[in-house]
């Protein structure tokens, strides 16, 4: 059975910074990419960061690009996501979930997590 679960989320003030972590289990040797997503209250879910956690190949958005990290620890089975310089409109609920490649949209991901909540405020 497959499973990802989330954790690290928290309150901080503008400019501090999170760490969040998504372990993994059962996932299939033909999930290579890993992401993490975001939904705001009221808005859709949208990507913020995916890798692919074999060959360690980050990709971001620029909206995150040169304040969010992402990276993997193979031997923990772990996706991180250090977040630095957060704004408040990073406020959101993030997730993370596997997908084949990480060439494919959000609908190509799947075994989402429960979830993180990330509040930023001003």
């Amino acid at each position: 059975q497959v499973q990802l679960a989330e954790s690290g989320g928290g309150s901080v003030q503008a400019g501090g910074s999170l760490r969040l972590s998504c372990v993994t289990s059962g996932l299939p040797s033909n999930r290579k990419c890993v992401g993490w997503f975001r939904q705001a209250s009221g808005g859709g879910r949208e990507e913020v960061a995916k890798i692919r956690i074999d060959l360690d190949i980050p990709y971001y958005v620029n909206s995150v690009k040169d304040r969010f990290t992402i990276s993997r620890d193979k031997a923990e089975n772990t996706v991180y996501l250090q977040m630095n310089s957060l704004k408040p409109e990073d406020t959101a609920v993030y997730y993370c979930a596997a997908a084949p490649f990480c060439s494919v949209e959000i609908r190509g991901f799947s075994d989402w997590g429960q979830g993180t909540q990330v509040t930023v405020s001003s």
